[in-house]
């Protein structure tokens, strides 16, 4: 597996990471704990070095599996997990939070969980409008200099945060959603992130599954599964995306590969300090991804899908109202 640095910080990660919240959390029931620490392990022994958890998954069981699964590497590899949030007295709720407190609680809470003693990658999982992000980004520096955390990183945040929080602690990473079928960060966060030396972590590179193909008109969503309630995943929405699916499976071909893979290719063709993190429950399709490092696509191809991509409309929000307000403050 090739290896990639995020932006200026130095922290070398392999060029695609796992995604590990789909294992407990947002797509139905959680992943038998066994089979979890399996495919996570699976992972490591492929060459993958960069793994991404946060409290929120479960609320909490993510980082534990996470933590049991990567005990024995823990000197092979780099945790990224996130803080943000509160619970509820049902744990179902999720209310924001980024007081300079609640961030020292969570992150004890994490080192806790993932059986480390340092957090290699620690973001912010969303912007708390409540708290400054001076204050945010201060009580991230005090953890870096008490040896809990080594890099700081924002995830969903708008250019003027980014900013802000740079100027009191560099920010080694920004996590937000990029693929194909959402190439809103092109606009003004990449340029951004090249100015200042971040790094990017694409999350749903495959758009929750949508760019593999595996989903098309008709197919439907357990309760339990955050799709259910996406704009974007709409049967409407789905009807008039496929556009998209059957574009990307032509291009595949042509290059003797799978939709997915020629997804993650493209990600990782945009930029060098890209490391996009895509999930999965399933082993073939953890090898399938993997994969994609290995694909190269030429200034051709890239020229031919860019054309190809503006010519496609794509249709539906990608969070219902309410998720979608906390994002890119």
């Amino acid at each position: 597996m090739q290896k990639r640095t995020l932006g200026h910080s130095g922290l070398e990660v392999s060029a695609l990471g796992l995604g590990c919240m789909g294992l407990s959390f947002g797509y139905g029931p959680a992943t038998d704990t066994r089979q979890a620490v399996e495919l996570i392990r699976a992972a490591v022994e492929r060459g993958v070095t960069f793994f991404d958890t946060a409290e929120v998954y479960g609320p909490y069981l993510n980082e534990e599996v996470v933590g049991e699964a990567l005990q024995p590497f823990r000197d092979r590899v780099v945790i990224a997990t996130k803080f943000g949030f509160t619970f509820g007295d049902d744990n179902k709720q999720q209310i924001l939070n980024s007081r300079p407190e609640h961030i020292r609680e969570a992150v004890e809470g994490s080192l806790r969980r993932l059986k480390t003693d340092v957090i290699d990658l620690l973001y912010q999982h969303r912007v708390d409008p409540e708290v400054p992000i001076e204050d945010v980004a201060g009580t991230v520096k005090d953890l870096i200099a008490e040896g809990k955390v080594k890099h700081f990183g924002l995830s969903e945040a708008g250019v003027d945060t980014i900013r802000r929080a740079h100027a009191v602690q560099p920010v080694a990473a920004l996590q937000s959603e990029y693929s194909m079928w959402w190439r809103e960060p092109e606009q003004a966060i990449l340029p951004l992130l090249e100015e200042l030396g971040i790094g990017f972590v694409p999350f749903s590179p495959l758009g929750k599954g949508f760019l593999t193909g595996a989903i098309r008109s008709g197919t439907t969503f357990a309760a339990d599964d955050f799709r259910s309630k996406v704009p974007r995943f709409a049967a409407e929405a789905i009807a008039a995306n496929e556009q998209l699916v059957t574009l990307l499976t032509q291009l595949a071909a042509d290059k003797g590969a799978t939709p997915a893979q020629v997804a993650l290719a493209w990600l990782l063709a945009q930029k060098p300090w890209i490391a996009p993190i895509p999930g999965t429950t399933k082993l073939h399709r953890l090898e399938e991804n993997l994969a994609a490092a290995d694909l190269i696509l030429t200034d051709g191809d890239l020229q031919k899908i860019a054309a190809a991509l503006d010519a496609v409309n794509v249709v539906g929000d990608r969070y219902p109202a309410h998720l979608q307000a906390r994002v890119g403050r």
